[in-house]
């Protein structure tokens, strides 16, 4: 899928030459299976035209495509299986829109299902692809890659012995899951370090609690949600409930979404609906499709599941008003920054801490099968004032560095916008900082010259989430709520920022 169309024309024209050679058995063989592969495209062509009037695809590049088919079913070199080129076609043509829309096979879609249900066998990470390897956006807490070491923007180059770069993320994930209790050794590229190393990790069944917290001082309390699964609501009024029992008198809290890589929308309305007035808005979507162009409000009908009651009719009124701090990063992406975005927004919390990632857009899973499925972009998320999340992220209030001597290898960081076919923003052209390219040079610098150090000399920025001692930004939020000076950042630069005038 990868090749161009002049190659397509120069591949055609070589094989009419040879033709001529070819017996009438392999050109008539050939040809029927051209015919056949070209009218199942154009059945598939016409069913997409029923359902999204859409005009069809055009059928001299369908004939191409029927044509390369049939080459490699008949000249290939060793005989191939017809069932996995066309699956294998639909994950290029897929996988060439943008970073996020992906064919599920029979394995990734079952894969998929149990990753949004909280349960799997695995190692504990969110991934992504960048640059042909495998990403960690963030090690989910507790899990054995947390336990590990592994960090965000770790690169994966080699899973066991097989080298990443050329792996479809289907198949990383496939090689990265397994059986309890087997191990799997990932070799580890680390931006901030410029180094690599081998971690060897144990398989285990991912549980996955999604909500955690406690009153973390008299008067104050601290809930983090790491990612927003189908039972993140109902976790989060019984952590919030247990809260208040412990202190009914809250003076403030903090929400902590950082290195929360996102999920379930209706979850990340439910958990905005928590602290905002009835009916507002939320979140919108536009696209091409009807039913994309949407908003989603503070209320029951957005976000409750079937029949059941609404999970927040629970929660202290004392939520609505209580002083908020949201915590954000360069991890906290998606589901985590539409929550941030509407808050920001309606001026219900102060947002503190790094821009976020910029992962705005929406994907829609449909089921092509009873267990085969494409995840496909369909949509761009808004804020409530309209701003696009996607390749910008959520910009905070209060910029926090991870400590008090810095955040330089922040902007080692990858975010949405670093991504190779990244879907832009819709709102005006992206915005090269200058400043941020001095910034980021600088940083390179530094981590090369960390790099060289010994080991146990090498600056540990990383906090501990949770840990007054060792979260640096955790007391800055505390600073907010008690009106105390805050230390803002002395390095963070804002990446493409937005424009004065939108589109």
């Amino acid at each position: 899928m990868d090749v161009s169309y002049q190659r397509h024309r120069c591949i055609l024209k070589n094989r009419e030459t040879k033709s001529i050679a070819m017996s009438q058995k392999l050109k008539i063989a050939g040809w029927i299976a051209v015919g056949a592969l070209a009218g199942a495209l154009t059945t598939v062509s016409l069913q997409t035209v029923a359902r999204a009037s859409l005009a069809p695809l055009p059928l001299e590049e369908l004939q191409q495509l029927a044509a390369v088919f049939g080459m490699v079913k008949s000249d290939y070199v060793e005989p191939v299986d017809e069932k996995k080129l066309i699956s294998d076609a639909i994950a290029g043509m897929v996988a060439s829109l943008d970073p996020h829309s992906q064919y599920f096979d029979k394995k990734s879609y079952k894969e998929f299902r149990e990753g949004t249900s909280g349960r799997f066998v695995g190692v504990g990470i969110e991934i992504t692809q960048e640059d042909g390897l495998v990403k960690v956006v963030s090690p989910i807490e507790g899990s054995p890659a947390f336990r590990a070491g592994l960090k965000p923007g770790d690169l994966i180059t080699k899973i066991d012995e097989t080298a990443v770069r050329g792996l479809a993320l289907s198949d990383a994930v496939a090689r990265i899951r397994g059986a309890p209790q087997t191990k799997v050794m990932f070799t580890i590229f680390r931006k901030d370090e410029n180094r690599s190393f081998p971690v060897t990790i144990t398989r285990e069944e991912i549980k996955t609690v999604s909500v955690s917290g406690r009153v973390i001082e008299p008067g104050f309390g601290w809930v983090r949600l790491s990612q927003f699964q189908e039972s993140t609501v109902d976790d989060f009024v019984r952590k919030v409930e247990d809260l208040y029992k412990a202190d009914p008198n809250l003076k403030g809290l903090v929400l902590d979404l950082r290195n929360d890589p996102g999920g379930l929308l209706d979850a990340a309305v439910a958990i905005s609906a928590a602290f905002l007035p009835e009916g507002v808005p939320v979140v919108s979507t536009n696209g091409q499709l009807a039913e994309s162009k949407f908003v989603y409000k503070a209320s029951p009908e957005f976000y409750q599941r079937r029949s059941n009651p609404d999970p927040l009719r629970r929660l202290p009124t004392a939520l609505k008003s209580v002083p908020l701090v949201v915590l954000v990063n360069e991890g906290s992406a998606s589901a985590s920054e539409i929550v941030a975005g509407a808050l920001q927004d309606h001026k219900r919390a102060t947002v503190m801490g790094s821009q976020t990632f910029g992962k705005g857009s929406v994907q829609t899973v449909r089921a092509l099968g009873p267990d085969t499925g494409l995840k496909l972009t369909t949509a761009r998320y808004y804020t409530p004032s309209g701003k696009s999340i996607q390749a910008r992220g959520i910009v905070p209030d209060v910029l926090i560095d991870e400590s008090e001597e810095g955040n330089l290898f922040s902007l080692l960081r990858t975010r949405e916008a670093d991504l190779n076919k990244h879907l832009n923003s819709g709102q005006g052209a992206e915005v090269v900082d200058p400043v941020r390219q001095r910034a980021r040079e600088e940083a390179v610098r530094r981590a090369e010259e960390e790099s060289r150090k010994p080991v146990a000399e090498r600056a540990n920025r990383t906090p501990e989430f949770g840990n007054l001692q060792k979260d640096f930004q955790l007391n800055q939020a505390l600073n907010q709520l008690r009106g105390r000076p805050v230390l803002v950042s002395k390095t963070q630069v804002i990446e493409n920022k937005q424009e004065k005038k939108e589109n």
